[in-house]
């Protein structure tokens, strides 16, 4: 693959992008929703099964395939699209998130991370050289740089420490991805929710030069208030002609919030976790199949939504199922939750595209304001 990934804006509603991001393993439709597939499988879905909801990249992660099966055995499998069947895009993140929170079990230097692993103890060295070279490994599309993520709430100078850290790791990461036609760096802003923090950040981040931009540092801990109040403005601080991702969001309103800001891209396990303990998202809310009222209930999850379990299982079959501890109510449950994602991300599209976008998102909001869905 020699071909540069490129990004095409195609049109704009307010701050509201829509466009595409052209890879060699294929086009990705922005705004977009990259389903997790942390350890090479998004849980409870066949690879094709993402795909026919609408997915066009999966997001895999660094940390927990570097610890199990390894990278470099992935690597002499033929790569991470080979070894879990998916044969289009893939983002990697860095695994600063997840050495962030072992907390106890990791030590923090200039140099990089070490840590003990979660699963057996050992003892691991993560830098940005090293997370570089296991997402080569990899293969992964797009590589994230590796980064420090502080918890909030956190002082001003801790926070201002972290990102400064983050942005001397991001020119290492810079270096060691070197030039590599057909994959994508992506640089990751810190600060915090202090506008000058990231504002600092973004500069350092330009000057350095990527492929795409994340806004990193937000859904760990600060609330949808301060996170929207970063949104508001961070975006602004990213070059307008490159990708923006919004790392580990969200719930539905968040993404619709952040793709009302600027931002392209959004990650979540959400709609699979929620899919195997029997929270339901729809277009009027949330349904907890596991509730007793469904146990009688003939009618789909929402008559509206064209996946598998809505259009060929009813309330009461999914509720036996998934009190039943059948592995098929996760498989159910989790197909509906990523086909609603989806769908939100098709709907903002095409509504951006057409200059739409404030009516799709009243009628968005109003759908989820008429009622508990439970009764519905």
């Amino acid at each position: 693959m020699t071909a540069r990934i490129s990004f095409e804006m195609q049109a704009s509603d307010g701050l509201a992008r829509t466009g595409v991001i052209s890879t060699p393993r294929g086009e990705i439709r922005t705004p977009a929703f990259m389903p997790v597939g942390t350890a090479a499988t998004v849980k409870a879905m066949m690879p094709e099964s993402v795909r026919a909801t609408g997915a066009d990249i999966l997001l895999g992660n660094t940390y927990h395939l570097m610890l199990r099966p390894g990278a470099e055995r992935i690597d002499r499998l033929g790569g991470l699209h080979k070894f879990m069947n998916w044969d289009r895009p893939i983002l990697t993140d860095s695994g600063g998130f997840q050495v962030m929170s072992l907390a106890g079990l990791r030590k923090l230097t200039e140099k990089g991370v070490t840590f003990k692993s979660h699963i057996d103890g050992s003892k691991h060295e993560l830098t940005p050289e090293r997370s570089m070279e296991i997402q080569k490994l990899l293969g992964s599309d797009i590589v994230m740089c590796f980064d420090e993520c502080p918890a909030l709430p956190a002082t001003d100078k801790a926070v201002a420490e972290s990102m400064r850290l983050s942005m001397r790791w991001a020119e290492r990461s810079k270096e060691a991805f070197g030039d590599r036609p057909g994959h994508a760096l992506f640089g990751i802003m810190q600060g915090g929710v202090t506008p000058e923090l990231r504002e600092e950040s973004a500069e350092a981040l330009k000057a350095i030069g990527f492929d795409g931009y994340a806004v990193g540092g937000l859904a760990v801990g600060e609330g949808q208030e301060a996170m929207f109040g970063v949104l508001d403005y961070a975006p602004g601080f990213l070059p307008e002609d490159k990708p923006r991702y919004l790392m580990g969001v969200g719930k539905p309103d968040d993404i619709v919030g952040a793709v009302k800001r600027g931002i392209d891209m959004m990650d979540c396990v959400l709609p699979s976790r929620s899919g195997r303990t029997g929270q339901v998202f729809t277009r009027r809310g949330v349904l907890n199949i596991k509730n007793a009222r469904h146990q009688d209930d003939p009618r789909p999850i929402d008559e509206a939504c064209s996946c598998p379990a809505c259009s060929h299982y009813s309330r009461a079959y999914l509720h036996h199922v998934f009190r039943s501890q059948e592995i098929i109510s996760s498989m159910l449950l989790t197909w509906h939750n990523l086909h609603y994602f989806q769908d939100i991300m098709a709907g903002m599209r095409e509504a951006i595209a057409q200059g739409t976008f404030a009516q799709w998102e009243a009628g968005f909001h109003a759908g989820r304001a008429e009622g508990d869905i439970e009764l519905l």
